[in-house]
This record gives structure tokens, C-alpha cells and sequence, in this order.
């Protein structure tokens, strides 16, 4: 029996265009199926070592939600390297006024932490409204389980 592994290289991979609508989804489920899509885990050709993810355009990222009481509770923290400059900010002002930077935070969290994730990130667009200027790409249209009422 000769069979042999196959193994994708990033120079062949076929990448498609992927479009997300986020209204009413909680920002963990869009999270972990955009990370999985552009980690390429979508795709039976997937190979750990290799670039072979896809674009992914989420539009209405205002209207995603968090549920039970993160938007009082959680925060996001970031420091600089100084001594006393770790700044705190909940999630009810970071969806109110960053919510396109709190879903790339959450898929960047759920990405490798290595080169090829801070490559993968990049082909990560998201927008607060619905007008997207990525037509010409003709993305292909994705529903996401778990819409809230």
C-alpha cells in the first residue's frame, strides 16, 4: 500500500473571499469561526505549517453582543513596558466605540502566537457598518449559528 501525506504549500493555495455578518451573534462565535477560516481549518488541505487560510470581510460589527454581564464585567488590558501605565478599558466602551478592534483582538487571541499568525491577521478586514468596499472580490456570503433576539 503506497499512500502518501499530502501536504499544501502557501504558493498553491487557492484563497476565497468570505463575508460575515455579525449583527446579533455573540462576539465569541464570530471570533472563533473567522479564526478558524483564516487559519485555513475550513479546508480539508490544511496543513499546520503552511499559509492556507482564506479573506475574511465581517460587517455590522456594532451590532455583535456579548453575553450575561461582560460588557460590565470584562475588560481589556494593555501596558507599555512603563511602570503604572496599564490601562484598563471594559467592553461596553470598547463595543461602543471599537467594536471592529474588539473582534480582531478576540481572533487574534485565538490564532498560534508565531509569524504566520501576525501574516494570517492581515487578511482579517472588519467593518462597523454594512457598506464594505470589497465587492469586486465578490465574497462569498456565510451564516453563523447562535443569533441572539
Amino acid at each position: 500500500m503506497n499512500t502518501k501525506t499530502f501536504m499544501a504549500k502557501t504558493e498553491t493555495v487557492e484563497r476565497k473571499w468570505y463575508l460575515i455578518d455579525a449583527a446579533n451573534i455573540p462576539l465569541g462565535r464570530v471570533a472563533s469561526q473567522v479564526a478558524n477560516m483564516i487559519h485555513g481549518k475550513n479546508k480539508p488541505e490544511y496543513t499546520p505549517n503552511a499559509d492556507c487560510g482564506d479573506f475574511v470581510v465581517v460587517i455590522n460589527s456594532d451590532k455583535m453582543v456579548l453575553t450575561g454581564k461582560k460588557l460590565e464585567q470584562k475588560f481589556h488590558y494593555t501596558h507599555s513596558g512603563y511602570p503604572g501605565n496599564l490601562k484598563a478599558t471594559d467592553y461596553k466602551t470598547m463595543m461602543e466605540q471599537k467594536s471592529d478592534e474588539a473582534l480582531k483582538i478576540a481572533v487574534k487571541g485565538m490564532l498560534p502566537k508565531n509569524n504566520l499568525a501576525r501574516k494570517q491577521i492581515k487578511r482579517l478586514f472588519v467593518y462597523k457598518a454594512a457598506e464594505q468596499p470589497h465587492e469586486a472580490q465578490k465574497p462569498q456570503l456565510i451564516k453563523i449559528k447562535g443569533e441572539r433576539e
